[in-house]
């Protein structure tokens, strides 16, 4: 077991270098110490415990991609969502089972089977993909949500299906019908409420405070469990239901503090999904791929080419969605580690079928993981959703100054995203029409629930200098040193004046030395504003300084859809038919009749 989770760590590490899907590497290792060398035998390590562990270990997985859900995304994404959810998996669902019966010859009861588990993709391979995207839209989210929901959704589909097919041979089609629709009103009555009940009463204990500390996470996790074995005690995998409830319960419960719990369950995602795709790759061997033949790749090749494009098509028709987007959605499906688990809990109980049934899985996960990893950002660029420079920005902080910043540039059409821990600033900035998000930039959890669309530079623009250099760090693996900015440092809360000020700063200085924190606000405090000016051949740039004065600090400057952040190490070089947006103090009516 040890040797696993070595495996399972320098396959993570491995993939972060090399920048490289780690459901990739991990599927390689795994395949290596199992059908390969025999090394590893999982069997005999845990015998009857291992699929009761590994269906444990996705209820916490899907717990924890549940906590990124959040409403008022739900709001943007709603109507496509639910139709991915049912035309685009029934669809789905169809496709690939005629597809199983066609391409690879098993019979009807299990090319059912395969099409129904098969509608799932792969939260824990979408994400990554999306980070690196970063698509502009709604595209982004709607992806997010449709990895996450769509999980359970399969399987549960898909026990519905292994029990029907037994129901029907033993007590005919009706009554087969009959006790499958109970089964699946049993399974979204029972696991709505008890991922409620336990979502409602873990989020009621956090903010009641009635937790130490160090005891969150652990309360967090054995709820967890308990809700997915109650749920499953009623019907069979239910509690994959609940568990997902239960996140997106606790993600939106007013004030809820989730910080403790969000990095424990991010370490623990990470651990737990090494160890499973190692473990269950270990199970096959070489004989089953064999049995599958070529049949296996041109099935994987026809579900990206053929089934996901039509599904998604079919499931968008009539939404607010653009051509681009719905092309771009049609080439994302990967599929991770729930139909990998789900596919290995049925090959026990399948027979000869079952030889066949993971290996064609398995092969799926690899080529939809290959295919969509390689090519989706390239697609991407192409349709026009993303870019290899975005010119919109992130910024820590919804302070006064931050926030007429956004709107200016909001204004000129330049996304800007706004991050704070402070739920005052955040609301006034939402009702101001900004984009604010409640974040911990130093939180890790925090950071991956971030749409990176359309952004491509980050602003600490914080009160506190420590917390714009550490996220200044954090961020520069994201965008890339020569994008991160910070505001010069306070020197006056060191004793060691501004050199002790300047060893705080991570990144590069924005705007100019004189920028600190506590001078922009006291500018806006005395009725300076941030303005946007067009310059022209009569009122160039010497002209803007001398109307405005010396106390001028130019901010950034645009032309067209480029923006530029002014910093000491980039002064500003502006031409007539570009936009300044400067700090500036207002003149007196009537002086400023060519500034726009």
């Amino acid at each position: 077991m040890c040797g696993v989770f070595v495996l399972g760590t320098a396959a993570q590490w491995m993939a972060w270098r090399l920048r490289l899907p780690s459901i990739l590497l991990l599927l390689v290792c795994g395949f290596v110490a199992g059908p390969v060398t025999d090394l590893l035998r999982p069997q005999e390590i845990f015998g009857d415990l291992l699929f009761p562990a590994v269906s444990a270990a996705v209820a916490v997985i899907l717990f924890e991609g549940s906590l990124s859900l959040r409403l008022r995304e739900f709001r943007e994404v709603g109507r496509p969502l639910l139709m991915l959810l049912t035309v685009g998996a029934g669809v789905t669902w169809l496709l690939t089972t005629l597809l199983a019966r066609g391409v690879l010859g098993m019979d009807w009861s299990v090319s059912l089977l395969l099409g129904a588990l098969l509608v799932v993709t792969g939260p824990t391979v979408v994400g990554p993909l999306l980070h690196q995207i970063r698509p502009v839209g709604t595209v982004g989210p709607l992806a997010r949500w449709e990895g996450i929901i769509i999980d359970p959704i399969g399987a549960v589909l898909a026990v519905l299906v292994f029990e029907a097919s037994f129901d029907v041979s033993a007590q005919g089609v009706e009554l087969a019908a009959w006790i499958a629709g109970m089964n699946l009103l049993k399974t979204v009555i029972g696991g709505v409420l008890i991922g409620t009940a336990a979502g409602g009463a873990l989020a009621w204990l956090l903010k009641r405070h009635l937790l130490a500390d160090h005891l969150e996470a652990p309360v967090a996790f054995t709820l967890v469990l308990a809700a997915f074995a109650a749920s499953n005690h009623f019907q069979q995998e239910s509690g994959l239901v609940a568990v997902t409830v239960m996140g997106f319960v606790l993600a939106n419960f007013p004030n809820a503090p989730l910080r403790g719990i969000l990095e424990f369950k991010e370490n623990l995602r990470v651990l737990l999904i090494s160890t499973l795709f190692i473990l269950l790759t270990a199970r096959l061997r070489l004989s089953q791929f064999s049995d599958v033949g070529w049949a296996g790749g041109v099935f994987a090749g026809l579900l990206i080419v053929v089934v996901r494009p039509v599904s998604v098509m079919l499931a968008t028709i009539g939404s607010e969605l653009s051509l681009k987007e719905r092309v771009f959605l049609s080439w994302l499906a990967p599929r991770g580690i729930v139909a990998a688990a789900v596919a290995s809990v049925f090959a026990l109980r399948m027979g000869s079928e079952g030889t066949r049934f993971v290996p064609a899985v398995f092969i799926v996960i690899a080529a939809t993981v290959v295919v969509y990893g390689l090519t989706s950002f390239p697609l991407a660029k192409w349709l026009g959703l993303a870019t290899s420079d975005p010119q919109g920005l992130l910024i820590a902080g919804t302070n006064p100054f931050a926030r007429a910043v956004a709107a200016v540039l909001q204004e000129k059409g330049f996304r800007v995203a706004l991050l704070d821990t402070n739920r005052g600033n955040v609301m006034t900035a939402r009702l101001n029409g900004l984009d604010a998000e409640i974040v911990d930039v130093l939180s890790e959890s925090d950071r991956r629930r971030i749409d990176f669309g359309g952004l491509g530079r980050f602003l600490a623009m914080t009160p506190n200098d420590e917390v714009n250099s550490l996220a200044a760090l954090h961020f520069q693996s994201v965008f890339g040193r020569a994008h991160v900015y910070q505001l010069s440092p306070s020197a006056g809360r060191s004793t060691g004046g501004e050199e002790a000020g300047e060893g705080r700063r991570q990144a590069r200085r924005l705007f100019n030395a004189d920028a600190t924190y506590g001078s922009l606000q006291s500018r806006m405090a005395r009725g300076e504003t941030v303005k946007a000016t067009r310059l022209t051949e009569e009122f160039d740039y010497d002209a803007f300084q001398d109307y405005y004065g010396e106390e001028m600090t130019p901010l950034f400057v645009c032309e067209g859809k480029r923006l530029s952040v002014v910093s000491d190490d980039a002064p500003v070089s502006a031409k007539p038919g570009q936009t300044v947006v400067a700090l500036v103090r207002e003149v007196k009516e009537g002086e400023g009749e060519s500034a726009s």
